[in-house]
């Protein structure tokens, strides 16, 4: 597979590239940057190091990826971005590397659709096969769990977790939690139902999204206690592992979920 690099764009000298590249005019490709095998760099991209891509990544043109954060603790350190393969980072797209006193990397998985003018903060983590629409906004330490979907204009609080299947309608302004399967909307975002439709269309039987509306049932609309919401899962967890990630989100939220 052949690289090409047109005239106009400037590679430094320490980048790495893969076999298959393409990086089209007035690209920027700075220091410590890698970018693997059959990946597409439109023109008038910046690439910041550290900063590892993955094999057959597409980025569209005026996208700035792996840039220092702007929060004011960063001082300069060598934190890293580290993306996955098969993402797609469309057009005016900033994503920024880690921060010292976290996890010192922001983290992009695998087969990701991040569209115009999105924002990803420092130290946040997109696992895989994500959409976020135009113009989504993740501030830093925020998780995006698999299979997720934020409607365009979506604001995301630091430190907060978006769980499995979740789905965000539009403008909405999340600063808690939100649980696996479950479809928030508003601002601030409230919690109005499971998102069956996306679940039906990756598979998910009848039965199980019966299960996982009963979850939400449980959580949502029983008025029970956290702990007792919790028994109650333990004891439909017995009957499908799609309530796992119910569990999850409930155990390892730290902000509390959106109500």
């Amino acid at each position: 597979m052949q690289t090409t690099i047109h005239p106009t764009a400037i590679v430094d000298e320490s980048a790495t590239i893969g076999s298959g590249v393409s990086i089209g005019p007035y690209t920027v490709v700075g220091p410590g940057v890698e970018i693997g095998d059959g990946c597409e760099i439109a023109s008038h991209v910046v690439l910041s190091g550290p900063t590892r891509l993955g094999k057959n990544n597409r980025i569209y043109q005026f996208a700035s990826v792996g840039q220092d954060t702007p929060d004011k603790k960063y001082q300069g350190e060598d934190t890293t971005l580290v993306v996955g393969d098969n993402n797609v980072i469309r057009e005016g797209v900033t994503i920024h590397r880690g921060t010292v006193q976290d996890r010192g990397e922001t983290t992009i998985g695998n087969d990701n659709l991040i569209m115009a003018y999105a924002h990803v903060g420092h130290d946040s983590i997109i696992c895989n096969n994500t959409i976020l629409v135009n113009n989504v906004a993740l501030a830093g330490h925020v998780e995006v769990r698999d299979w997720a979907i934020l409607s365009g204009f979506s604001l995301v609080h630091q430190y907060c977790t978006i769980g499995e299947h979740a789905f965000t309608g539009m403008g909405a302004a999340i600063g808690k939690d939100v649980p696996a399967y479950v479809m928030v909307a508003g601002n601030p975002a409230e919690a109005k139902t499971i998102n069956a439709e996306g679940l039906r269309r990756r598979g998910f039987s009848r039965d199980e999204i019966a299960l996982i509306n009963k979850a939400y049932k449980v959580v949502y609309r029983r008025g029970l206690t956290m702990q007792e919401a919790l028994e109650a899962l333990a004891e439909l967890r017995k009957q499908s592992p799609v309530v796992q990630p119910w569990i999850d989100s409930l155990t390892s939220s730290s902000r509390g979920i959106v109500r």
